[in-house]
């Protein structure tokens, strides 16, 4: 099993070369404009932790599958994260100004042009994905479902679910915890759940390990979700790379205004240990997975 570390180079390297090179301000009836190109990535190679796309290759690999093959996959999962950072950070969402560790896409070139950046990204995942789904052959329904899989966890019942009700809860007031285990599950734990049950799909996996690992993606992403409300109140922010205390400022519905921050700490252990059980179907082939759960608890970025 590869490290984190040499996942995320493959990625990187791949998401270097997915957009042309283009004379700046050049535009051709037919082809994307520079500038769109240039927006798009702005973002996209901002750096990151490339942590789906990078555990997406991993669960192929553990369950025997070829991540050179279903690269573009794993890089579309990165560009569907880096449309949804550009609209999060947007006036109408949470207006954040630094986006790691720098001004965020509509600092830099205004409001319009983020949101087409944001749905460049989201529409190119999709093309991309198909694109490689027809160059691979191969089995085409187990395609078709690994990119369904990964559209839920982007869509409707998935991400944009969590962000619309993340609103919500933010400009009415509303709190509980029904409402914050929406937000964690949909918002963030999405685009961990069905890219990991996209990459056992692909690995030909049987429908008891595609659900294990959906179920640790749910609460990998939900500690996640919790670790990053304790930074927001406890965290350094050069370290972090963003704008800190924005979530009491805007009253976000988060781990820490719902239980404080002890709470949280014992809400993320918690978190923790339900990934972990979820992999005990699992010999040591899972240890990449496991490993990274305890050091997502402990993270400080």
């Amino acid at each position: 099993m590869r490290t984190l570390a040499e996942y995320a180079k493959l990625v990187n390297e791949r998401l270097a070369d997915l957009l042309p090179k283009l004379p700046e301000g050049s535009y051709v009836e037919g082809e994307m404009p520079e500038l769109l190109v240039r927006s798009m990535n702005y973002s996209l190679l901002a750096g990151g932790k490339r942590l789906r796309p990078s555990m997406f290759l991993a669960a192929l690999e553990m369950l025997g599958g070829d991540a050179e093959a279903w690269l573009d996959f794993a890089c579309a999962v990165e560009m569907i994260h880096s449309y949804s950072l550009i609209h999060d950070d947007l006036p109408g969402m949470d207006g954040d100004t630094l986006r790691r560790g720098r001004p965020t896409n509509h600092v830099v070139f205004g409001v319009g042009q983020a949101i087409l950046a944001g749905d460049g990204l989201l529409n190119g995942a999709f093309e991309l994905m198909l694109g490689r789904a027809l160059a691979n052959g191969g089995d085409a329904r187990a395609s078709l479902r690994a990119i369904r899989e990964i559209a839920i966890g982007a869509g409707v019942t998935g991400m944009i679910a969590g962000q619309v009700m993340d609103l919500h809860c933010e400009r009415n007031g509303e709190a509980g915890e029904a409402a914050f285990r929406y937000i964690q599950r949909d918002k963030t734990a999405c685009m961990f759940i069905y890219p990991l049950r996209a990459a056992a799909t692909l690995a030909g996996a049987d429908e008891a390990k595609i659900d294990a690992l959906g179920k640790y993606g749910e609460y990998f992403g939900r500690a996640f979700q919790t670790v990053d409300d304790l930074l927001d109140v406890v965290g350094d922010s050069a370290e972090v790379g963003k704008t800190l205390g924005k979530d009491a400022e805007q009253g976000k519905l988060t781990a820490v205004s719902l239980l404080g921050v002890d709470g949280a700490r014992k809400l993320a252990q918690q978190q923790c240990e339900a990934a972990l059980a979820a992999l005990e179907g699992f010999g040591p082939e899972a240890d990449f997975f496991r490993n990274l759960m305890r050091e997502t608890t402990q993270r400080t970025k």
